[in-house]
């Protein structure tokens, strides 16, 4: 017979179960950032930026301080030269952009759903794709002659690319067991197209144009810097080769703070157009 010690060492079976709530641990990689650590770093970069040049341990040659950027923006808003050169650009950029996306977005479905037209499509990408295309630039002045219209070609050339790869990449990305389950109940081709395959490729074409909108900038500078009397390219070579570096700096902002805006307008259209993520 076990004594009464070895009896209370052994566990109750009458005992209560462990009913301690679990972690949950299926968050599917969300990703989850501050809302102010941005701004806060951001913010505290500049700060220490402007203590740098207020205390000379910066030329203000090489890199002004942030108070005589924002001066020079001040002065360049209010003599009217800022939106001057914001709207050439602005208005070279949209142009181009959607000109670009139209034709990225017609010839990457019919890649993704045409064997033939994937066959001659991919070629031709493939070999175009790497072309830088400033360098076309002169050409398309000789062709389109001196205006808008060879600024305008060239960024819808580096758009077009870009987002005909992103698109038929989301189409190739859509399940087949989807296609084919639409199909095994004789639903029209229309209708898979707009009910299937354009939802399950539109992740990675929002992507897309996150990524043209960055090409677009990057060209619409290249060429007013290259030919152009109106633009913040051309007003940021301008102030470069006078060495006036605080307004060089300020077009530099003015640019980043596009590129910001054009980032946040991406964000608000993908919360709208993929809320059943």
């Amino acid at each position: 017979m076990l004594d009464r010690s070895a009896r209370d060492d052994q566990p109750s079976s009458d005992a209560a179960p462990d009913t301690r709530p679990v972690k949950f641990r299926g968050a599917g990689f969300i990703p989850a950032t501050g809302r102010m650590s941005g701004w806060v770093a951001l913010l505290l970069a500049i700060a220490l930026w402007q203590l740098a040049a207020g205390t000379g341990w910066i030329n203000p040659l090489f890199l002004p301080a942030p108070s005589a950027i924002a001066r020079a923006i001040y002065q360049l808003a209010a003599s009217g030269a800022l939106w001057q050169h914001l709207s050439y650009s602005i208005m070279r950029i949209g142009v181009g952009w959607m000109l670009g996306t139209a034709a990225g977005v017609v010839v990457g479905f019919a890649i993704g759903l045409s064997a033939l037209a994937r066959s001659i499509g991919i070629t031709f990408i493939s070999a175009l794709f790497p072309i830088p295309k400033i360098a076309l630039l002169p050409l398309l002045i000789l062709w389109l002659g001196i205006g808008e219209e060879p600024k305008i070609a060239t960024i819808a050339l580096g758009v077009f690319f870009s987002t005909a790869i992103s698109v038929y990449s989301g189409v190739d990305n859509v399940p087949r067991n989807l296609i084919r389950m639409a199909q095994s109940f004789n639903v029209p081709f229309p209708t898979i197209v707009r009910r299937v395959i354009w939802p399950g490729a539109l992740p990675l074409i929002l992507a897309g144009f996150r990524i043209t909108a960055s090409v677009a900038l990057l060209l619409v500078v290249s060429a007013e810097m290259i030919g152009a009397e109106y633009g913040i390219g051309a007003f940021v070579l301008q102030a470069g080769n006078l060495m006036q570096t605080d307004q060089l700096l300020a077009g530099v902002v003015i640019l980043s703070v596009f590129g910001l805006a054009v980032g946040k307008l991406i964000n608000v259209l993908e919360a709208r157009l993929l809320h059943w993520r």
